[in-house]
């Protein structure tokens, strides 16, 4: 499964695109963020994703969980949005 990882500077729209991009190549993706802003742009990358897939007949839905990441060294939690079609 393709990882995508959003921070707080990431554009949601461009983050959406990705994500439709690799659902309709792969069929699922996982987003990774770390922080409270980067999970605010990946659920609105989501919302979005859902808009431009939605017309296509794709349905998409949310499985939120965590995920632990090592970041320079140290253990970080990230949240992980596996984004598939329903």
């Amino acid at each position: 499964m393709d990882v995508l990882k959003v921070s707080t500077k990431s554009s949601p729209n461009s983050v959406a695109g990705a994500i439709a991009g690799v659902i309709r190549e792969k069929g699922s993706v996982e987003i990774q963020a770390i922080g409270a802003g980067a999970a605010n742009q990946a659920v609105k990358s989501v919302a979005i994703a859902r808009g431009y897939l939605a017309p296509t007949g794709i349905d998409l839905v949310c499985i939120p969980a965590f995920a632990n990441v090592e970041i320079e060294g140290a253990e970080r939690t990230a949240i992980k949005l596996i984004v598939e079609p329903r």
